[in-house]
């Protein structure tokens, strides 16, 4: 007579190997997160700077029908002169970091992530590309911030000019409207980008002894700052 098997009986998880299943995923998930942020990071910056070159492409365009010379004026903002003619959708001119909600109406309510360097529009009278004495080095368009510790941005689509702008001075960079800018606007707001009147688009430091966005002269390493705001310096 053969002996019968045992039944087999079904047991759960110790305390123990439930734990440890738990420390494994929460390790899985510390080493993921940083990564997708980073990831999703990366994107937002190339979006930006995306936004950037088009914009230019649009400025260059409108620049080829108005002999060279730059949108904006005392009656008109820049983004209206380019929006629709020769801009396809207004929310090229939202940043992906910019939180605000927005259309493609382009009226007085609608988000302007994007500001034109004053020095285009001295006195709101738009000067022509060849005033620009160092077209690598100067910056047209970059973000306007407003001021506070967190990325944010005022701009509006309205009709009153000169409408959003960035400008240098000695210490920071200031953006009309909102204030004085903290700082940049990615990589833990250590850095920006920008649009320069050669029409290429890079991420620039914040801050630092070498190139970076709100020098006006030269700190150490960066002997361009004096053309980085100014149009016609020499």
């Amino acid at each position: 007579m053969t002996k019968s098997s045992p039944l087999l009986v079904a047991r759960g998880f110790t305390l123990i190997e439930l734990l440890v299943v738990i420390a494994a995923i929460g390790t899985l998930l510390a080493l993921a997160v940083p990564a997708l942020n980073s990831a999703y990071e990366r994107a937002k910056v190339t979006k930006d700077l995306s936004n950037l070159r088009q914009i230019g492409a649009a400025a260059q365009m409108y620049m080829n029908d108005n002999n060279g010379v730059f949108p904006g004026s005392a009656t008109i903002t820049w983004m209206s002169q380019l929006n629709p003619k020769y801009l396809s959708s207004w929310r090229v001119l939202e940043s992906p970091f910019d939180k605000r909600t927005t259309s493609e109406s382009g009226n007085a309510t609608t988000a302007v992530s994007y500001g034109i360097n004053a020095d285009v529009l001295p006195g709101n009278v738009a000067i022509s590309a060849d005033k620009i004495t160092k077209p690598l080095t100067f910056i047209v368009f970059a973000p306007a911030q407003t001021s506070g510790a967190t990325v944010s941005f005022q701009g509006l689509g309205n009709s009153s000019a000169p409408g959003v702008i960035v400008t240098g001075n000695s210490n920071s960079v200031t953006s009309t409207p909102g204030g004085a800018m903290a700082s940049g606007i990615s990589n833990n707001r250590t850095k920006i980008n920008a649009l320069c009147a050669d029409w290429h688009a890079e991420t620039m430091p914040w801050s630092g002894t070498g190139p970076a966005f709100p020098h006006t002269s030269d700190p150490g390493n960066d002997p361009d700052a004096p053309h980085r705001w100014c149009a016609s310096c020499p």
